[in-house]
């Protein structure tokens, strides 16, 4: 969930798009994103690491047309992708972005105090200064949790008991990333997650719906290891 008086966001199957991984699929992100919804994803994160502008409004509005209102939309790193969809109308939830970007303080008053902002944080001192921020940030994301290569400047990998550690010295509600298999969900929602973000474990299965599937029900058998 998200905090301080956000809108509430169910984030526990978190699915982050990859163009290049659908694509390799034979699907659009928005046909990937629709299959994955139906198979339990609850909250869409679309990240375009090398698209331009245009590109990225097209895809964010293509997803935003396909999702139910129960699912947040949240625009990687853009704010002027995000901040053009809401004026073409898309029902877009927030902004991620990540310690390279733009500073928190500055995407919350660019996009003012509805919109959900999370922010990826891989150290004690990311979290720290994500919950001390004047802007209000309503999540964090904590990875890798496994080698990945899906993000070619994702740190080392923390492994379950790195997350945990993390997890623990945050008050704000926090996601794991980084190579989330549904195995690990039950023990990241013991170590306190809200939820996972899953790229390739959607993106690049044969069906999105089965796989997202599995992600719901290894969300729900909380505490099993």
């Amino acid at each position: 969930m998200s905090s301080r008086g956000a809108r509430p966001v169910d984030l526990s199957v978190y699915l982050v798009t990859d163009t290049a991984q659908c694509a390799a699929r034979g699907r659009s992100v928005a046909e990937t994103v629709a299959r994955a919804v139906a198979g339990g994803v609850t909250a869409v994160q679309v990240r375009e690491k090398t698209a331009d502008g245009g590109d990225f409004l097209r895809t964010v509005l293509e997803v935003a047309a396909v999702l139910p209102e129960s699912v947040a939309l949240i625009v990687n790193d853009r704010v002027d992708v995000f901040l053009a969809a809401r004026s073409a109308g898309a029902r877009v939830t927030g902004v991620h972005v990540g310690q390279s970007d733009l500073p928190a303080a500055a995407v919350r008053e660019l996009i003012g105090e509805g919109p959900v902002l999370g922010l990826s944080a891989a150290t004690p001192e990311g979290l720290r200064a994500a919950a001390e921020s004047t802007a209000r940030v309503d999540h964090v994301g904590i990875g890798a949790l496994h080698t990945t290569r899906t993000k070619a400047d994702s740190p080392p990998a923390l492994g379950h008991d790195g997350f945990a550690r993390l997890v623990a010295l945050t008050p704000l509600p926090a996601v794991a990333i980084g190579g989330v298999t549904p195995a690990d969900l039950p023990r990241l929602r013991a170590a306190g997650a809200v939820g996972a973000a899953v790229v390739s474990g959607v993106c690049a299965a044969e069906d999105p719906r089965s796989a997202a599937a599995a992600y719901a029900r290894a969300w729900a058998r909380r505490g099993q290891t």
